[in-house]
């Protein structure tokens, strides 16, 4: 990945987004988004010791024992607040906690990532566009907006069509904070302090549905005729 001339900063907290190259697919069934999501969950350490392929090959319980010992001994680059994953892009919001620490990540995942997904489609080349955007959150009702945006990405673009499937949605942050279930990779902390409970999250989430649909198509028409 090139460098970012603009680096984020430890301690602060950003919007990241990237797409594929001319938008292909790139999560095409379950496996492809649950890789990404492994790759997320180890990836927000520093140091690993072991490529994630070497890790992946081990049997469940070495490797949950592995994981354990792991992720006691080595320091996050980012706290993880929110994601989306979408067919042809991805969404997070991070919080740094080492100098470098999200473009490391974001790195590790994006380059982890290519070459599971090259070797399986026997495609060559880069598969994301060269550079992650990154936004800073400056203010708590950004990043609120910003939580509420990214859960409420597939509903805006057609990928979903009830809020019930947001729900139940697997490759999104929302269903945990939806359910309160827990997610090992996930701090909810930071969010959860703008809400009551679960409930008023969600309520809040859906409250703003219809709304960003409107925006995500009338932004989508002017980018289409443009």
């Amino acid at each position: 990945m090139p460098y970012r001339y603009v680096p984020c900063q430890t301690s602060e907290t950003y919007h990241i987004f990237n797409r594929s190259v001319a938008n292909q697919i790139i999560f095409i069934n379950s496996r492809d988004y649950q890789r990404f999501l492994d790759l997320a969950e180890y990836y927000r350490f520093e140091h690993p010791p072991v490529r994630f392929s070497e890790y992946n090959r081990l049997s469940l319980a070495a490797k949950q024992h592995y994981f354990e010992q792991f992720a006691h001994q080595h320091l996050k680059l980012v706290n993880i607040l929110a994601f989306c994953w979408m067919p042809n892009h991805f969404h997070m919001l991070l919080t740094q906690l080492r100098n470098g620490g999200i473009a490391t990540f974001v790195s590790q995942i994006q380059n982890g990532y290519a070459k599971y997904f090259n070797i399986k489609t026997k495609r060559f080349g880069a598969l994301f566009q060269s550079m992650f955007k990154a936004v800073r959150i400056e203010t708590d009702e950004q990043l609120v907006h910003v939580a509420r945006y990214i859960h409420l990405n597939p509903l805006s673009a057609g990928i979903l069509h009830s809020q019930n499937e947001l729900i139940q949605y697997r490759w999104s942050s929302f269903a945990s904070y939806a359910s309160r279930a827990d997610m090992a990779m996930l701090d909810k902390t930071l969010l959860m302090g703008y809400y009551r409970n679960a409930e008023s999250l969600q309520r809040s989430t859906f409250d703003q549905a219809e709304y960003q649909r409107f925006l995500f198509l009338e932004s989508h028409l002017y980018h289409d005729i443009g």
